[in-house]
């Protein structure tokens, strides 16, 4: 057969080396082919990604080799599909921005849980409640015996002086409040438990109420109020008169109202009426005096709503998110403070809430019902006391005619 001068015609891929044309690609991009499209359409780079998947294959083989290593030794052939191209790199920056969010909120739970730590293992704890013969039996919702101690213990002179305390030897209460707190929802109650009100404390007879915590201390008089009320204590929370100015002071005092001016040399004191921010020293007379017509009616009104608007600003955010308040704070309250033997920390909220009530209304606050004086003593009236005493026991309000002093 003739084939002519130019002799038999080639097949392709017998002694050539030229890629085969694409009708298509011939038409729109000329010998470039499929290499000019993707040189028109991503630049230089588009024809470097497709020459390397054409050369190397699957990106993934590549990707091994890079990571492993060249282990081929000379002559050897490379694996099907070619080593790939190289993997492009993972963002790390979400990664470690995460991370370190995580060890910010790490630290702060550290932190929490070493100040809470610390404030616990340093209350100061005394035995107040313990089971005796004819104890109460437990009711509903949770009491507390709340107890302003007037002990000079720990007062130099010089705080003594400043403080107004006297020199009166020996423990005595001049405060004593029972907070109840409900189960159900009914409203927190804070009952103030007049001094001088006439008793029956175990092994010592008839007297007045503070009288318990002098012959016996904190167990004596927890045991006077529980007998006197029929309510189980189920905590005990004691503040002196060094730690109750300190607080008040850590805290940059407390705003109070006053209807009319207080002049009490006795408990060093001499405040105009009006809104005034009362320190520490001022504070504690305000709570003791009785230089007022109703005297110690008054004296436990003041009680409850200073108690009530110190609790609310030392819960305030204003304290909470100012450090040149919370840490004194925190590093006066442990000594200021004495508590049960089984109390902890974290029974403190809840008493917290319940005595800021005392300021807005949300707990009711009232005095023990009294019928008539013995001598310079107070007898309670029997059937409003009761009717008090008997509706905490068993969480029901607290009936019109047992509320005295009422702030409701």
């Amino acid at each position: 057969m003739s084939y002519g001068p130019q002799g038999p015609p080639r097949r392709p891929g017998h002694g050539s080396t030229r890629r085969m044309e694409v009708p298509g690609d011939q038409q729109l991009y000329g010998d470039r082919g499929q290499y000019g499209a993707d040189q028109r359409l991503y630049g230089d780079r588009g024809q470097r990604a497709y020459e390397d998947q054409y050369q190397y294959g699957d990106r993934q083989q590549y990707a091994d080799q890079r990571r492993y290593g060249d282990q081929r030794r000379p002559g050897d052939r490379p694996p099907p599909g070619g080593y790939g191209a190289p993997p492009r790199p993972r963002p790390r920056r979400r990664r470690r921005f995460g991370r370190v969010l995580l060890i910010i909120f790490l630290a702060f739970v550290v932190l929490i849980g070493a100040v809470w730590l610390y404030l616990d293992l340093n209350l100061n704890r005394v035995q107040a409640l313990t089971d005796y013969p004819g104890r109460p039996a437990a009711g509903a919702g949770t009491n507390w015996l709340i107890v302003g101690s007037d002990s000079r213990a720990g007062l130099s002179a010089e705080d003594q002086e400043r403080l107004a305390t006297g020199d009166a030897k020996g423990q005595r209460t001049d405060t004593m409040m029972l907070l109840h707190i409900p189960d159900n929802d009914t409203k927190p109650t804070l009952v103030s438990l007049l001094r001088d009100s006439y008793v029956d404390i175990p092994g010592k007879g008839k007297n007045k109420l503070n009288a318990a915590y002098a012959f016996g201390g904190p167990k004596l008089l927890a045991q006077t109020v529980e007998l006197n009320t029929g309510l189980r204590l189920d905590h005990y929370m004691e503040i002196g008169f060094g730690g109750f100015a300190e607080i008040v002071d850590s805290i940059g005092g407390v705003e109070m109202c006053l209807k009319e001016p207080i002049d009490d040399p006795k408990a060093g004191i001499k405040l105009p009426a009006g809104c005034q921010e009362l320190t520490g020293e001022q504070a504690l007379g305000y709570v003791r005096t009785r230089a007022t017509p109703r005297a110690d009616y008054d004296r436990v009104i003041h009680q409850r709503e200073f108690i009530g608007a110190l609790t609310d600003k030392a819960a305030s955010a204003g304290t909470l998110l100012n450090p040149f308040k919370l840490f004194p704070l925190l590093a006066n309250a442990p000594d200021a403070i004495t508590v049960d033997e089984g109390d902890h920390l974290h029974n403190l909220p809840g008493l917290a809430f319940a005595i800021k009530g005392a300021s807005d209304g949300s707990t009711v606050s009232t005095t023990v019902p009294v019928g008539r004086n013995v001598g310079s003593a107070l007898q309670w009236d029997e059937a409003k006391k009761n009717a008090l005493f008997d509706a905490l026991r068993t969480d029901q309000p607290v009936p019109d005619s047992a509320l005295v002093d009422c702030a409701c």
